[in-house]
């Protein structure tokens, strides 16, 4: 964003052509005051939007054809069109084309990202299954981002109002997940959560959860060697590089007690033991944001529900949040660019800093 008063050009793909994608973004942006924050650019065909449309009588829902990325129509909503030819449509279908489609929506609205015709992206749902060919062997957006931004590392970081978990390891077979622990990789987890916080959500001095493998964090080394051989001697490197990591907790009892209130962000180690209680308390609200990259990408926390797609029953809460969110990202890097441009910021950040830590060095409680 060149200023604090300019609307964002923010890319939306389709996702999977028989998913609920198409749905939530034509409720999303029937609400003209979308338009207020954003200039919506979809990544997909007339033909398909139209199909879906017919789905919602009751919604009213226009847009403007757009033949140059670059210059999208303000207060408009835009189609980009991917694609010109017939395909074939079947909501709550596992197809090939299904997949085929979510992908060049996908390739085109990188483009644009990379080329800064847009300046966020919002991906709706894919199914990993489907979209596997020769040229997309990746299991899930994460992946393919990292790969095509060139980014050395990445978090998927789930958002939901001041609740932000982060994953290690993201979707990998349970069987694989130990083997993955180590002690760099989630230095490098860590290290990149901590900038995120600093650059996306405007926290000057995070303090970050870090989650156990193990039942009970390991007891010691009697439940598992992770916690004694690779968790805490990152959470140790971390602290000596000036971060603000504590650990590893129990993760049976952390949501469950409220503690990840008392953090700016938690580190889970694997999928399903950041997800599931994320989800849990995030109630339909939560997004996903890919933390590392060099452009803004979100997404809404669900797939693509082919058991309600076409069905008018999708509910596009998550994915207005995930449009906001991008919007709020978005501004937060301008502010800390523009913070960071300022020496006497940098000077008053470095006082602040020692200050913290000499404070935690001496009482060791992040909230005291």
């Amino acid at each position: 964003m060149s200023n604090q008063n300019s609307k964002p050009a923010i890319g939306v793909t389709c996702g999977d052509i028989n998913g609920i994608g198409m749905e939530l973004i034509i409720k999303t942006f029937s609400d003209s005051r979308m338009l207020d924050i954003c200039t919506p650019v979809i990544f997909a065909s007339n033909k398909l939007i139209n199909f879906y449309r017919k789905t919602l009588p009751e919604i009213n829902f226009s847009f403007q054809t757009l033949k140059d990325p670059a210059r999208p129509f303000h207060r408009q909503i835009n189609l980009y069109t991917c694609w010109e030819e017939e395909i074939n449509i079947t909501p709550g279908q596992l197809t090939e084309t299904g997949g085929k489609y979510a992908v060049r929506s996908l390739q085109a609205a990188v483009q644009a990202l990379k080329a800064k015709h847009i300046q966020a992206l919002v991906t709706a749902p894919i199914h990993k299954k489907n979209v596997q060919s020769a040229e997309f062997n990746f299991s899930g957006h994460t992946p393919f981002l990292k790969h095509f931004f060139g980014a050395d590392d990445v978090v998927m970081l789930m958002c939901a109002d001041n609740m932000r978990v982060g994953l290690v390891t993201e979707h990998v077979p349970v069987k694989d997940i130990a083997r993955l622990i180590t002690r760099q990789a989630i230095l490098k987890k860590i290290f990149l959560l901590k900038e995120s916080l600093q650059k996306d959500f405007g926290i000057d001095k995070p303090k970050i959860a870090v989650l156990g493998l193990n039942p009970h964090a390991g007891d010691e080394g009697l439940v598992g060697k992770e916690e004694e051989e690779q968790i805490k001697p990152a959470i140790k490197e971390a602290k000596h590089n000036n971060i603000l990591a504590f650990g590893p907790y129990s993760a049976d009892a952390f949501f469950a007690r409220g503690n990840h209130e008392k953090f700016d962000a938690v580190l889970a180690m694997y999928h399903d033991q950041g997800l599931i209680p994320f989800k849990s308390l995030a109630k339909g609200e939560g997004i996903n944001y890919t933390a590392g990259l060099p452009g803004v990408r979100t997404s809404p926390d669900h797939g693509t529900a082919f058991d309600i797609a076409g069905k008018n029953r999708a509910d596009e809460t998550s994915f207005r949040q995930s449009i906001f969110a991008a919007v709020d990202i978005l501004q937060r890097q301008y502010e800390y660019a523009q913070n960071r441009s300022n020496p006497l910021r940098r000077i008053s950040d470095a006082v602040l800093t020692n200050v913290e830590d000499e404070r935690i060095e001496e009482t060791g409680d992040p909230e005291r």
